[in-house]
């Protein structure tokens, strides 16, 4: 670090991975970042043009590339893993084509050569944080399509069930939450089945529940609710428990007025009966705001009915 900073060494270097996951941040914020970005379609033609043109092992082939979609896809934007292809691609031409003849590079040799489509996905770097943040932003966006495009991105990678059904259920307490509580319960046996099954036949209940929870009511309001709890908390501090609200197990308690004038909520009409849960100095603070949804809305009437202006429901 010091030498670096004293200008001893210029540190040079590429990886592959994001830097901000894979290099110590106090060394990261020394040093300038360029990002190399995917190659478009128009700089891999041309790739592929040069190599044709100047490549040592092609010299003499006469080579017709008939499709090239193939090639395009399965480099994924990666000019290295593109001249691979097409290099493996025409060596295996040139085994079983007689001397002379065309080599004549299709969609289908290509995926031939190449056995299997490996999808451009990477448990342990940015695609998969990227992928999934892209999961998880279709399904509030509530556009099932889409949840399932990124779902099938990260099957095909080979990503681990349970770290998707994980998230579908983080998603479903905090984006849909009471808006439509059977969400949780979905997300929940989902999580449980795929743990129970595995690959392949978990994609199926993947399926199902993304699907389910894209087309879900939205609500955060209960995600909302503990922030403000928690920032208020962190904000007012450890408040005493109102005397009436605390336990009295021993006489010396019940002497000190602990549970004292605490009424019992279901002797009251509706077994409900107005009384003050929060700290003195937190009276009428409102942490949950029940959102425009059908399932809400009832809660809200709920809420309503039995504290009046209160909470300003």
């Amino acid at each position: 670090m010091g030498a670096v900073e004293k200008g001893i060494i210029t540190l040079i270097g590429a990886t592959t991975e994001n830097p901000s996951f894979e290099v110590n941040s106090a060394l990261l914020s020394r040093c300038q970042v360029f990002i190399l970005k995917a190659l478009d379609k128009n700089a891999l033609l041309k790739l592929i043009d040069q190599a044709i043109l100047k490549d040592a092992l092609f010299k003499g082939q006469t080579i017709e590339l008939k499709e090239t979609e193939a090639l395009l896809q399965l480099s994924g934007g990666d000019g290295r893993k593109l001249l691979n292809l097409l290099e493996l691609s025409v060596e295996a031409l040139i085994d079983i084509e007689k001397k002379g003849n065309p080599l004549v590079i299709t969609n289908d040799w290509v995926m031939e050569v190449a056995q299997t489509n490996i999808a451009l996905y990477d448990k342990n770097g940015e695609q998969h944080y990227d992928i999934i943040s892209a999961f998880i932003k279709s399904m509030r966006g509530s556009d099932p399509n889409a949840a399932v495009y990124w779902l099938s991105r990260m099957i095909a990678g080979g990503e681990d069930v349970k770290f998707i059904a994980r998230r579908m259920l983080i998603f479903s307490s905090e984006d849909i939450g009471n808006a439509n509580p059977n969400a949780f319960l979905l997300a929940n046996a989902c999580f449980d089945a795929v743990t129970k099954i595995g690959y392949p036949e978990s994609r199926i209940i993947l399926s199902q529940c993304a699907i389910y929870l894209a087309s879900s009511p939205k609500s955060n309001a209960s995600y909302e609710a503990i922030n403000h709890g928690l920032a208020l908390v962190d904000k007012t501090g450890n408040l005493p428990v109102p005397l009436h609200l605390r336990n009295a197990p021993t006489k010396l308690m019940k002497d000190l007025s602990y549970g004292k004038d605490y009424e019992y909520a279901h002797k009251g009409e509706n077994n409900f009966i107005e009384q003050e849960y929060l700290p003195d100095a937190l009276k009428n603070t409102t942490l949950y705001q029940p959102q425009k949804n059908a399932r809400e809305q009832e809660i809200k009437k709920f809420l309503q009915e039995r504290w009046k202006g209160k909470y300003g429901y």
